[in-house]
């Protein structure tokens, strides 16, 4: 009788212990299920991220190349008739309005100049062809021409290394929105650049001695969103550093070997 009442306990513990046994498998399979949902799901938002980010550089970067189309083509055209109807006008006027006429050229001649430059660094064919210097380099010269603020370009180590195009095409967008917000902005009389071409990474500084901000407060800026989200999309670390009345500092560092 006692032999039996052991061999019934024993069989009630095997079956708990079964039971517990396949609860915890079951929990763990479930549990496995459950995380890869959900990184699959965090993946999908992350992949949707991505294409939404690159449909909408895709879009921006068109409508620079139509501008950029628009501006060498149409308005530079234009300029370049009304220069040519003022030459009529110079050979058929009297001395005593050539002085004016010959300057309404000047201004013209200049801003076909000013406009074909823009038009540069808003084509990316342009950008691709020229490449990320050169690019930076027409960009500095235009505000040194146009007296908006004295700028200089620093160039260390080797500029030929390869960067994606695309990547390149990103980096110079991000430095193109962070000169507009000077200009527009800052109110600096120095603009400084430096490109630091590492083995495993390249190292952009950028300094200007503008009015500055408090990066401490909350700022509507989508200026400021476009070049974190741009960093973001090519795996760079973008910083920005200001103080009020003393300037503004970006930093942008772009790992070869993660993008390339």
């Amino acid at each position: 009788m006692l032999e039996k009442q052991i061999l019934l306990i024993l069989y009630f513990v095997v079956i708990i212990f079964l039971l517990v046994v396949f609860v915890v498998i079951f929990f763990i399979a479930f549990q496995r299920r459950k995380n890869k949902f959900l990184i699959e799901r965090l993946e999908a938002q992350q992949r949707f991220q991505e294409e939404l980010a690159n449909s909408q550089l895709e879009i921006q970067e068109q409508t620079f190349k139509n501008i950029a189309w628009e501006l060498h083509d149409n308005v530079g055209q234009l300029l370049s008739v009304a220069n040519l109807q003022l030459n009529m006008l110079l050979n058929n006027s009297g001395e005593e309005i050539q002085d004016q006429i010959q300057e309404t050229k000047d201004v013209i001649i200049a801003t076909v100049d000013e406009v074909r430059s823009l038009s540069k660094t808003l084509n990316t064919d342009v950008i691709l062809h020229n490449g990320l210097v050169k690019s930076i380099q027409v960009e500095l010269e235009r505000f040194n021409r146009l007296n908006f603020l004295h700028a200089d370009l620093k160039i260390e180590g080797d500029e030929t290394t390869h960067l994606k195009n695309e990547d390149e095409i990103i980096i110079f967008r991000i430095l193109q929105e962070f000169f507009s917000n000077v200009i527009k902005h800052a109110r600096a009389n120095k603009l400084f650049v430096h490109l630091n071409y590492k083995p495993d990474q390249l190292e952009i500084m950028v300094d200007e001695d503008g009015v500055g901000f408090n990066t401490t407060q909350k700022t509507h800026s989508s200026g400021l969103r476009n070049m974190h989200s741009r960093a973001k999309l090519i795996g760079a670390k973008f910083e920005l550093q200001s103080v009020p009345d003393q300037g503004t500092q970006m930093e942008l560092i772009y790992p070869y070997n993660t993008n390339g």
